[in-house]
């Protein structure tokens, strides 16, 4: 599981207490599928779910609806009776694309006015003229880049895989404190790229390597976005690796390994 492939939802579902709501956004969102822009509003609402549904609601008037067709209905916890619609546009056909509210529940009633396209079944989406990968942008969500003089100290065994006194730590909503830490401080010949990527909404696209130490290959461990959006510029080209599967070490004091779905 790569850096940045679940902390979306997760995030947004911790942060707020496990509570389905809706919030308002001033951004204008939208939704493309097969070449087509299926909704598109400045008055959309994120709707806050349990992971993996985190997406936005949108007016009716401002989505194709004209593209969507019945599908059937289920039960959600905290959302009742859920109506489900298939989208067709351009080529391509999504089951389960669309979700509307019949009778939405206490709290939730602005619901019933709105339509939720499924954040996975759309091909693109839009917070104004940018791409969003992965999941909504959270406005509680934070990053953190801050220039630091310790010790950092990355080892696996008994191998020192890297060392600086330059790194850069990034703090991140409810994730462990990542280091970042220079190429001329990683023993880059114990670096092998691998044909892995994933995105982050707040960082951009990440590249991995995998390491060769210990006479081990140790698959995709560490990262690095090269061209990361533009809020988080600090951190490019700079090299993090997992604390959850490598012996840290800062000022010279080992760190726990952390207990994250990338343990």
């Amino acid at each position: 599981m790569q850096e940045g492939m679940f902390e979306a939802s997760y995030h947004m579902w911790t942060t707020h207490g496990g509570r389905v709501h809706l919030e308002t956004t001033g951004r204008r969102i939208r939704a493309l599928l097969g070449g087509t822009t299926v909704a598109d509003s400045t008055q959309a609402q994120l709707l806050y779910l349990p992971p993996p549904f985190n997406s936005y609601a949108f007016p009716r008037e401002d989505a194709r609806l004209d593209l969507a067709r019945a599908s059937g209905s289920m039960s959600m916890p905290g959302l009742g009776e859920v109506e489900r619609w298939s989208v067709a546009a351009g080529d391509k056909v999504k089951e389960d694309a669309m979700w509307t509210f019949p009778q939405p529940p206490e709290g939730l009633e602005p619901l019933a006015e709105l339509v939720v396209f499924r954040w996975h079944r759309m091909d693109a989406w839009y917070e104004e003229d940018d791409q969003v990968f992965v999941h909504p942008r959270d406005p509680y969500h934070r990053v953190d880049v801050l220039n630091s003089s310790r010790h950092v100290k990355v080892s696996i065994g008994a191998e020192l895989v890297a060392e600086t006194h330059r790194p850069r730590l990034l703090f991140e909503t409810s994730l462990p404190t990542r280091y970042y830490i220079p190429r001329l401080d990683v023993r880059m010949d114990l670096l092998e790229p691998t044909q892995t990527i994933s995105r982050c909404p707040y960082k951009g696209v990440a590249s991995y390597w995998s390491v060769n130490a210990t006479g081990t290959v140790h698959p995709d461990l560490a990262w690095s976005y090269e061209a990361p959006i533009p809020e988080c510029p600090k951190i490019e080209n700079l090299i993090a690796f997992f604390n959850e599967r490598v012996d840290l070490e800062v000022d010279g004091e080992r760190l726990e390994r952390p207990r994250t779905p990338w343990s």
